[in-house]
């Protein structure tokens, strides 16, 4: 059985992936403030991470990191606008949802950490 929302493929469907990607930044920018945070962070950390880094891969690993933050902030994120559209009700298995979401943020936010660390102090 395939879903009725599902689209058939081509330049369109490229077109409309880009367009709820944009969206969804958009809401994220907008609605998050987490997210908002990570940003400025990333925004800060992007021109540092050019100039300590010796080589090609040590700009990709740091950038990457700050990416991934922002990444796992989005699903985690994506998770709580799910559970909140659930029900605002306190429910056991909803506040685990958001809990692992956000241990899954500060996991990022720690690997993002060690990675710079290393290659600060490596």
């Amino acid at each position: 059985m395939h879903s009725p929302y599902k689209s058939k493929g081509g330049i369109t469907r490229l077109s409309k992936a880009i367009q709820y990607s944009r969206n969804g930044l958009r809401s994220a920018f907008r609605y998050e403030a987490a997210f908002r945070q990570e940003v400025l962070i990333s925004v800060i950390l992007l021109p540092i991470a050019l100039r300590i880094s010796q080589s090609f891969v040590e700009a990709a690993i740091l950038i990457g990191s700050l990416v991934f933050v922002l990444f796992v902030e989005l699903l985690n994120s994506a998770i709580e606008t799910v559970a909140d559209a659930i029900t605002l009700d306190d429910h056991r298995l909803i506040a685990r949802a958001k809990d692992l979401g956000s241990a899954a943020v500060l996991l990022a936010i720690a690997l993002a950490v060690l990675t710079w660390l290393t290659v600060i102090f490596g």
